[in-house]
């Protein structure tokens, strides 16, 4: 039975992760800024504002055509024209990406030359695979709280469309002989089923979980509640016999607005002849973009900026490779721990939807109401472009709880392929 414990002055996971003999023990990194609750301190890392493309379906999607640099240099290019701010005033910008070679270095200083902004701001990536969204944040705010720069961009990009996740790279073959190395290589999807497994998170719940993700990113969509976090892009599509046409897309094409539990019912499992992981209650692979504004609160303040939000606190833990699954049920403990807070004073919790497998195990395991988790549908249906996720989820949880019209706290987390779980806790101040 899993448990948490202290371990060097944080709240860290420890467990029996029973693999038929041995005893698995866990202590955990961390990384993340601490601060009083709603204190506004003019040192606070601050959000200012952010936005994403649409998320597309890879290989099939409006984005199937669409280079990442295009997609990064839209969402770059509108999250300062939409604040008025000039890309001088930025010392420095992070962006995260999976599946492009060297992290997508060289993708990303075209994507900024593309944006026009000058030669003198520096740019760089990073891949911490379906984290690196939000780990480009962190290190923003790392960059930050060392005084090193007051205001930068973070972002996230993967074209899903035009890479493949399946060159591992050039691994040793002495990875066999240790058995959690080699479970780093396991399939995504026979992770999903070992979490099932082991955790007795049955078909019928993976399903009802990932029809309430469609039901509720179709609700969204259709009143317009993403309208003002996406940002259109000008592209275009290549038909069958090779003919091209210009494009607007400003709506997710991943969502399945007509989705019925008789329907995802009937999906054969597509990792394990007698598993319950299917297409339907799996996330999507997809195409997509976000950036965020981050600034030192007294420089945002200096120029007038508004704060959309206050990083209060992150963490990043190890878990079981096979188990990669259950990540955010660690990860969030300690960032609520740092935060000073508790699960009851969170308004909402964005959990990437890799698999309903392990988003409902994680839900479970710390006890957050159903209602309180991805009110505007998750991975599922809107789709995971792994670069992209975490910062998309920054975006659509700030707007979220500044909808909902007061101060209020939200946690974005996800799982990490590898074993590890990232979180993050956001304060918005009010209006």
């Amino acid at each position: 039975m899993n448990r948490l414990k202290i371990i060097s002055g944080h709240l860290c996971p420890s467990g029996a992760w029973d693999h038929g003999q041995d005893l698995w023990r866990q202590d955990c990194g961390s990384v993340g800024v601490s601060s009083s609750r709603g204190s506004s301190d003019p040192d606070d890392v601050v959000v200012v504002h952010g936005v994403r493309t649409a998320i597309c379906k890879a290989k099939r999607g409006a984005f199937k055509d669409t280079t990442p640099d295009e997609l990064l240099s839209t969402a770059m290019t509108a999250v300062l024209k939409e604040v008025g701010l000039s890309p001088e005033q930025l010392g420095d910008i992070c962006v995260g990406n999976v599946l492009q070679p060297g992290a997508g270095a060289l993708v990303v200083r075209v994507s900024h030359f593309l944006s026009g902004f000058p030669e003198s701001v520096p740019v760089y990536t990073v891949n911490r695979q379906c984290s690196s969204g939000l780990q480009a944040l962190l290190n923003i705010a790392g960059a930050i709280r060392s005084r090193t720069i007051n205001l930068g961009l973070a972002c996230g990009v993967e074209s899903m469309s035009l890479r493949s996740m399946e060159n591992p790279g050039d691994l040793s073959s002495r990875l066999m002989d240790i058995d959690k190395a080699r479970d780093c290589i396991i399939p995504m999807g026979i992770t999903s089923e070992n979490v099932a497994e082991r955790y007795g998170i049955s078909r019928e719940k993976q399903d009802a979980f990932a029809l309430s993700s469609q039901q509720k990113a179709a609700h969204a969509q259709s009143t317009g509640v993403f309208d003002q976090e996406v940002v259109p892009v000008s592209t275009k599509l290549v038909d069958a016999d090779g003919g091209e046409r210009q494009v607007i897309v400003s709506k997710d094409d991943g969502i399945r607005a007509g989705t019925t539990l008789a329907g995802l019912s009937k999906l054969r499992p597509a990792f394990k002849a007698d598993g319950s992981t299917t297409a339907g209650n799996s996330s999507q692979v997809s195409d997509g973009a976000a950036a965020l504004l981050i600034g030192r609160r007294s420089a945002v303040e200096a120029r007038g900026l508004p704060v959309l939000g206050v990083l209060r606190a992150s963490a990043v833990v190890g878990v079981p490779p096979d188990l990669m699954g259950v990540g955010p049920a660690y990860a969030i403990p300690v960032a609520l721990e740092r935060a000073g807070l508790t699960v009851a004073d969170v308004d909402v919790f964005e959990i990437n939807e890799a698999f309903a497998s392990q988003a409902v195990y994680c839900v479970e395991k710390l006890g957050i109401p159903m209602e309180k988790v991805n009110p505007n549908g998750g991975a599922i249906a809107l789709g995971h472009p792994l670069g992209c996720t975490g910062a998309r989820q920054v975006v659509t949880l700030l707007n979220e709880l500044k909808r909902r019209g007061r101060r209020a706290y939200g946690v974005v987390s996800m799982c990490i392929g590898t074993g590890m779980g990232a979180a993050a806790v956001f304060e918005y101040p009010g209006p």
